[in-house]
């Protein structure tokens, strides 16, 4: 069995309830109004977005998986001596233990580090990494940053890291964002480490769209929870019947968007973000874009940001690259 050790416990934390409020009281006074995706994930969010990957109009976890299991072997073959695996959003931890299991033999003693603001994450996570032996499991309630800081100041000097940002959770920053994020990541890194990132590729409209607006409606209801959310945290009175889901296609800036739209004219009042304003007939919120690449975009992206290519693997049935670089 696996050792298991938590830090950074506690919502009040790492996102505070402070920093969710002025989040929320500057993102809903821009033009168009906006909340931020990271605030998706509270118990319930975190749950739904679980469902969300299980559903058969959502393959990306699926394509990710089978790249995971059929070239985990490569992975730790090329790791050598890294002891030490850093995964950010650990989500429920069973791409991890796929990674893990499909190395076999090649996995010695590793310190595994999960990063997620999700306490239940983190739990679900843990759990499922538990059974499996010679692992020292810490959880990192934080943001990818500060735990990837943290992380990198806990592990020993001279010991080799392998960095996993998978999902395509890249997807959710602008290119600027995903630019700073990839250098904020290299410069926890020292030479010779690696990051294994996953990323989603542009496939045909029909297809993204169903992904985001799925006929069972699971990912609406996982959109309007981050307005469950704001009402139970921070005193709000959205009317969450009155604001529909809607994802489109950005064909230019290649991005699926996902808005929640007023169906009538609301007056919203959050208490304690200070914040009162009008919402007029279909007036949307932009709360998640999620960036889709083509497979040499995602390779320059990495070499601009300190990285050198060691392979790059597509799946085929479903667009997907996962794409296995070294810090230089």
């Amino acid at each position: 069995m696996s050792e298991f050790v938590r830090t950074g416990q506690g919502t009040t934390d790492v996102l505070p309830a402070m920093q969710f409020a002025a989040d929320v009281h500057y993102y809903l006074q821009q033009s168009p109004r906006q909340l931020p995706s990271r605030y998706f994930y509270d118990e319930l969010g975190s749950a739904l977005f679980e469902a969300i990957c299980r559903l058969p109009w959502y393959r990306i976890t699926r394509a990710e998986s089978r790249l995971l299991a059929a070239h985990g072997s490569e992975v730790f073959r090329r790791l050598g001596s890294t002891s030490t695996i850093v995964e950010l959003g650990s989500g429920s931890g069973d791409k991890l233990r796929l990674l893990i299991e499909a190395g076999g033999s090649r996995c010695s003693v590793l310190d595994v580090h999960l990063v997620d603001v999700s306490a239940s994450a983190l739990e679900d996570s843990a759990r499922m990494l538990g059974s499996l032996d010679n692992l020292r499991i810490t959880t990192h309630q934080a943001t990818y940053e500060a735990g990837l800081a943290e992380v990198a100041r806990l592990t020993p000097a001279g010991a080799h890291s392998l960095v996993l940002f998978l999902g395509s959770n890249i997807g959710n920053f602008d290119p600027p964002g995903a630019e700073e994020f990839l250098r904020g990541i290299r410069a926890n890194l020292g030479a010779g480490d690696a990051l294994l990132l996953g990323a989603d590729l542009v496939k045909p409209e029909r297809d993204l769209l169903l992904a985001y607006d799925d006929p069972l409606g699971v990912t609406a209801a996982f959109n309007r929870n981050l307005l469950v959310r704001i009402n139970r945290e921070l005193g709000g009175d959205f009317d969450i019947d009155g604001f529909a889901h809607r994802a489109v296609w950005n064909a230019v800036d290649s991005r699926v968007e996902m808005h929640l739209v007023a169906r009538a004219a609301q007056q919203i009042h959050i208490e304690r973000a200070e914040l009162e304003f009008q919402m007029e007939r279909d007036e949307p919120i932009w709360t998640e874009s999620s960036y889709k690449y083509q497979p040499g975009d995602v390779v320059d992206l990495l070499e601009r940001c300190g990285f050198r290519l060691m392979e790059q693997w597509i799946d085929r049935e479903s667009p997907f690259a996962l794409t296995f670089v070294e810090a230089i």
